[in-house]
């Protein structure tokens, strides 16, 4: 395959080096959360590789880290990604024809790099600013998540900074942006009420999952809008000119 960078558009390179430096904090600050809350190093660096999703990350650890298992924290990680199966429908023509190329492409595909490429002209140009976007994102966030891993590493001792709170407040902060629509402001109280109702009676790690039973409160989809209609009544063609009948 001819790399993307060759016929890339300069507005969209950089449109897309804009997004690296977003992205490369926030996996520096995974990888520091992480390596204070006492996950291996290896499996810190292999989630960012296997996994490269921020908040399954994020959410994966904070069950770990909290008590939970393994199992539930999977489980947590794969209902959050099932989002990505839509998206990868969205994207499919535009990846490539290839099964290679879209073997590699469906590694990439995540919020940002799906947006991106839907915003440009379909094509070519959709196409190499989707193989751009996402090779330079996935290469930010594991090169960021190693950086905070060896700075996380350094925390002598996690406990007094906080880090108990942290991935909390890290998953507030992807949730907020969403808060925007409606139905997602149903959703968010009436899950976090059964996380906090189901916490005392389950093990660690399984009220997240309780709180799943939130989305029933999104209710039906909204009815498409009729189209507007006039009040006023039209009016009578003109009359024929003389002559023009046939």
């Amino acid at each position: 395959m001819r790399s993307p960078f060759r016929s890339v558009h300069r507005d969209d390179l950089r449109d897309a080096l804009a997004l690296v430096a977003a992205i490369a904090v926030v996996g520096a600050s995974f990888g520091a959360l992480a390596a204070a809350g006492g996950v291996p190093p290896l499996m810190i660096v292999a989630m960012s590789v296997l996994v490269f999703a921020g908040g399954a990350q994020f959410l994966v650890v904070a069950v770990v880290t909290s008590g939970g298992s393994v199992v539930a924290a999977v489980v947590a990680g794969i209902l959050l990604n099932v989002r990505l199966l839509p998206f990868g429908l969205a994207v499919g023509d535009t990846v490539g024809g290839g099964w290679r190329a879209r073997l590699v492409g469906a590694q990439l595909v995540t919020d940002e790099t799906v947006a991106f490429s839907r915003a440009r002209p379909s094509g070519a140009r959709a196409r190499s600013a989707f193989w751009v976007c996402g090779i330079l994102l996935y290469s930010a966030w594991n090169l960021g998540t190693v950086a905070g891993m060896l700075a996380g590493a350094a925390v002598p001792d996690p406990a007094a900074f906080g880090v108990d709170a942290a991935f909390p407040a890290g998953l507030l902060a992807l949730l907020l942006p969403g808060l925007r629509r409606r139905d997602a402001r149903r959703v968010a109280p009436t899950a976090a009420g059964l996380a906090l109702l189901a916490a005392p009676v389950l093990p660690a790690g399984l009220p997240v999952l309780a709180g799943l039973l939130g989305l029933f409160a999104a209710g039906p989809p909204p009815e498409p809008a009729d189209p507007p209609t006039s009040d006023v009544p039209p009016s009578d063609p003109p009359p024929a000119s003389p002559g023009t009948d046939r």
